[in-house]
């Protein structure tokens, strides 16, 4: 019932459509209004603890596909553009090359002749705004490791220690010690997981 309806109920006489007459008698006992008393009409209103009162749901975390998938195709591109780069370059200087373990073991090893178009390339992609410079490169893994966990502060621990571990196997592939803008990549890297479970530890985990 409405309280419209509750203030209605409470203050109709019910007898109010009969008109009075003069004729009833003065000992005649008044009818007994039958009206409700609002302790009988009015509904309680009682409050229920909801379910975050005293059950927090835990926050749902879910990958953002979509990206990993974007991601994914864009390193690759840009894996295979720099892959052509070395490769022409080595290509040139096939006896040095085959001295070499790998790839990698030649790199490290400096020995080898830049071309002015490969070296204006190089310097382009690691520039301060290029693919491979610090500031990109950090960001897209951070924002990889975002997608891949969903943003669940659990995985993202996980992202990190694979993050560290990567770091480990890439110098120990290197062969010594990794050139200053890898190692400012990681610190950059670093900071963004720190940064993020700051943020995390003064937010609840739950909605």
């Amino acid at each position: 019932m409405s309280v419209n309806g509750i203030n209605q109920v409470m203050v109709q006489d019910p007898y109010a459509a009969y008109p009075k007459t003069a004729e009833k008698k003065a000992t005649e006992k008044p009818v007994e209004k039958n009206t409700p008393k609002a302790s009988e009409t009015a509904q309680a209103v009682v409050y229920e603890k909801s379910a975050s009162d005293s059950n927090p749901v835990k926050k749902a975390y879910t990958q953002n596909t979509d990206l990993i998938a974007k991601m994914q195709a864009d390193a690759e591109a840009k894996t295979a553009q720099l892959r052509s780069l070395v490769e022409q370059m080595i290509q040139k200087q096939g006896n040095k090359y085959g001295e070499a373990n790998d790839i990698w073991s030649f790199l490290a090893s400096g020995d080898f002749t830049v071309d002015p178009a490969t070296k204006a390339q190089a310097q382009e992609d690691i520039s301060e705004d290029g693919y491979w410079g610090v500031k990109e490169t950090s960001q897209r893994i951070y924002d990889f490791a975002m997608a891949l966990s969903g943003g669940d502060p659990d995985t993202m621990e996980d992202m990190r220690a694979a993050f560290e571990k990567g770091f480990e196997e890439a110098t120990k592939t290197w062969g010594k010690e990794l050139p200053s803008i890898t190692k400012d990549t990681y610190d950059a890297v670093m900071k963004k997981f720190d940064d993020y479970k700051a943020q995390q530890s003064s937010t609840p985990d739950t909605i």
